[in-house]
């Protein structure tokens, strides 16, 4: 339940919202946002972009999901493959933070459940209940798991919301006063090699980080920590996806 602050106001939370590239292909993204505009939720926007998912953003998304039988079919939906197989220029999913009271739980609502068949019996009137249930087959052709084609991805937590945000968006990508993540300046440069993350430049290495940019607190925690040869709390990959969104064209993905 959402506790007031000292002033007896609700305390802000911020909020992930992905519309799909499912929602895009049936043109959904008006319905979804007018269902989730301030007159309906007491919400405002915080953050927004149109993300092209790199396989990186999509594994590190969808983390908790590694081995199952979906996991392959699930990171072919984000990135927007199973909807746009020939068409890489309009595989793309849009990003949104949404700030306000309650925002988690608000969003929550909307959406509804997770099986777009579920929503359409127990929550009609929700978002995910114009969704749809697609089978997954292996090679022989027998079902093995299914995947939810549910329009839009909704934060389940507070907690998750901070992952998920973290992993979508730069702090420089969410207007000052609407963030509530503690924030630094890093102090060093860091490179994509073919490798993996590093602390020196060689010609070919991609610049995920430089030194003055503002970014959240726990990266420059994790960053601390591999330099120093220590387990990281979060997956290195973590802190490269989002800093390299929309840095390259990934056709082959």
């Amino acid at each position: 339940m959402q506790q007031p602050d000292k002033q007896g106001h609700e305390e802000n939370q911020l909020t992930l919202v992905l519309i799909k590239p499912d929602a895009l292909k049936l043109s959904l993204t008006g319905y979804i946002l007018s269902q989730l505009s301030e007159t309906h939720t007491r919400l405002r926007f915080a953050g927004a972009k149109i993300v092209h998912v790199s396989r990186r953003l999509a594994e590190e998304h969808y983390a908790e999901h590694r081995g199952k039988p979906f996991y392959p079919a699930l990171i072919h939906y984000i990135m927007g493959k199973s909807h746009y197989p020939d068409q890489p220029h309009r595989r793309r999913v849009i990003a949104l933070v949404y700030s306000g009271p309650n925002a988690v739980n608000t969003v929550r609502n909307l959406a509804g459940p997770t099986n777009p068949h579920q929503a359409r019996e127990i929550a009609p009137g929700t978002i995910r209940a114009l969704g749809t249930v697609v089978p997954i087959k292996d090679a022989e052709g027998r079902i093995i798991s299914e995947r939810l084609d549910n329009l839009i991805h909704a934060s389940a937590t507070p907690e998750e919301a901070e992952r998920e945000i973290k992993l979508w968006f730069a702090p420089t990508d969410i207007m000052p006063f609407m963030r509530i993540y503690p924030t630094d300046y890093a102090e060093e440069h860091y490179y994509l090699s073919p490798e993996g993350l590093t602390a020196s430049w060689k010609p070919g290495y991609r610049c995920v980080i430089a030194a003055g940019d503002l970014v959240w607190k726990s990266d420059l925690e994790a960053l601390h920590l591999w330099r120093q040869g220590k387990p990281t709390p979060i997956s290195l990959d973590t802190v490269i996806a989002k800093y390299l969104i929309n840095t390259e064209q990934t056709p082959a993905e």
